[in-house]
């Protein structure tokens, strides 16, 4: 359901850093950081323990730290009083979904720990917000360079845990870093306003404050890319955070959390809970009176229990939920482009995205040719550990992952569609699924209806435009679409038609930094991303000046 983290501590800001030998100096001209390594980085980085509870080391095995450039970057410093939370002693072990190697064994955190980071973050809500916003830029800044400096070794971490290629890893390690950059820049720009007043003896104004403590719960197909996102247009507004990664791959978001804490955040400022269990913490941050608004990506199933646990205190809530994506090829479109865009869209992560492309509808002018050429590309994909560098796709997160794709295959295949390419699940170690496409689908089959996540694209054929719009609409979901047209009006009416927070046209690929990532109907409310994203870690004050 739910994931983990806890907080930690550093000092204050100052004009010139030393961050693990690296000398870091702001330089206000250009608002970028001249990074000089000073030693060879012989990290002494603070182990997760160290961040998380302060009270037992977070044991990494070899399995994972012979992957790293820098194996310091998790070294098991023990210091029981750094934190000093209440931590029964139980721990839960991470596992490589490619190898089902043990990668690491780690506290297993609960609701005191839970509630006593909530404390930590409430005592430095006040000082926090009280710094200018160049300051918290800054900090904001410094994590940013860090991030950008370790790379590899994150991407490395993120692969091992979650088991997506490497180089998909290493592209969402940079797309973290990028949501960094962009709110430490945002940072600088919260704008009130002023309202022409109806006497001359008034002043109306409207100043924008930190909404307070923030409870982020984040899944485990992104754990450094939603990290960021959910986080730094928090820091970046003014609020604290306590944040739980998801149990599956908690362990990039730790390390992402020790470069916070070399980046110069305060005491209590950013805070990470782990649990094996998310129920009792994402209650506790729900319902916990001292937190302020909750953000979470993951099921609509779970977004609902989060809205019910948050309704008696009416809290402030940002949901990224499920998706149910449609891809449409109209017969006007360019089908080689066509089938480089599903590919993208279908493929990216092991097809395990809240975007994936989940219902591929064809104008039957172009289905065979579409079908055709996309299958032939999908044979050429290649699947196994995100280590081998000619690896495509990365395993599925789980058993459970790989039972409700061969469900989803087993009901359209009973009910008339056809297998092209795949199928089955691979034999052997890890949880491997082979690229799979499917054709004769049927609107009323379990694939058209529910969100698959995982390597398996469904054809549908269509002859009416107005028809599959209509169709593609006919879900509680709208989170993201996709389609390829050439004729402008074409494009101009589908667009506005589709009942969707995010619609690519004519592209297989739209996150950005820049743009406003969100849905619409059971798929969420709110936005993550763009300076849309900064507002809802914001509350709106009027001021009234009367007697002038």
């Amino acid at each position: 359901m739910i994931d983990p983290g806890t907080g930690y501590g550093t000092q204050a800001l100052r004009e010139s850093y030393k961050c693990d030998g690296i000398a870091l100096e702001r330089s206000r001209a250009d608002n970028r950081y001249n990074c000089s390594i000073a030693n060879t980085l012989a990290l002494s980085y603070l182990c997760v323990t160290n961040i998380v509870t302060g009270r037992t080391p977070v044991a990494l095995t070899q399995n994972l730290l012979r992957r790293l450039q820098n194996p310091d970057l998790f070294a098991a410093i023990t210091d029981p009083a750094w934190l000093g939370l209440p931590f029964g002693g139980a721990t839960f072990e991470v596992f490589n979904p490619a190898t089902g190697e043990l990668l690491a064994e780690i506290p297993d955190m609960g609701v005191a720990d839970t509630r006593a980071a909530i404390e930590r973050a409430t005592e430095a809500q006040t000082e926090w917000a009280a710094r200018t916003a160049r300051e918290r830029s800054d900090t904001l800044w410094r994590w940013h360079q860090l991030i950008v400096r370790h790379t590899d070794d994150l991407a490395a971490i993120l692969t091992a845990e979650m088991g997506k290629p490497l180089a998909e890893a290493k592209s969402e390690v940079s797309h973290a870093a990028a949501y960094l950059q962009w709110y430490a820049e945002e940072a600088n720009r919260i704008y009130g306003e002023t309202i022409p007043a109806p006497s001359r003896d008034r002043r109306m104004i409207v100043i924008k404050q930190p909404i307070g403590v923030v409870g982020a719960i984040t899944p485990w197909n992104f754990p450094a890319s939603m990290v960021a996102r959910k986080i730094s247009p928090a820091l970046a507004a003014g609020c604290t955070v306590v944040l739980k990664p998801a149990e599956q791959t908690p362990l990039v978001a730790g390390a992402m959390f020790a470069l916070a804490e070399k980046a110069g955040f305060p005491p209590g400022v950013v805070n990470l809970i782990y649990a094996s269990e998310g129920d009792a913490v994402g209650r506790e941050l729900c319902t916990h009176p001292q937190v302020r608004k909750i953000s979470f990506t993951g099921s609509t199933e779970v977004g609902r229990l989060l809205m019910r646990q948050c309704s008696d205190q009416v809290k402030k809530l940002s949901l990224e939920l499920g998706g149910n994506a449609p891809f449409i090829v109209f017969d006007d479109a360019d089908v080689d482009a066509a089938v480089d865009g599903a590919i993208q869209a279908k493929f990216r992560n092991a097809g395990q995205t809240c975007v994936s492309a989940n219902r591929l509808y064809v104008q039957a002018g172009v289905h065979d040719e579409f079908a055709e050429k996309f299958t032939a590309r999908v044979r050429t994909l290649s699947v196994g550990d995100g280590f081998d560098p000619n690896v495509a796709i990365g395993p599925l997160i789980d058993t459970r992952a790989l039972a409700k794709i061969e469900a989803h295959v087993a009901d359209a295949v009973e009910r008339g569609g056809s297998v092209h390419c795949g199928g089955k699940r691979i034999e052997g170690a890890g949880t491997f699924f082979s690229p799979t496409v499917l054709t004769g689908i049927a609107r009323d089959m379990r694939i058209a209806q529910e969100e698959t996540f995982g390597p398996l694209a469904p054809i549908i054929r269509f002859t009416d435009a107005d028809q599959v719009v209509r169709e593609a609409n006919d879900t509680i979901y709208g989170l993201a679409a996709y389609f390829y047209a050439s004729n402008l009006s074409r494009v101009w009416r589908v667009a506005e038609a589709l009942e969707y927070g995010m619609v690519g046209i004519n592209t297989g690929r739209m996150s950005s930094e820049a743009a406003p990532f969100g849905g619409v109907k059971q798929s969420g409310m709110g936005r993550e991303g763009s300076r849309h994203g900064l507002e809802d870690y914001l509350e709106m004050k009027y001021l009234c000046m009367g007697g002038i």
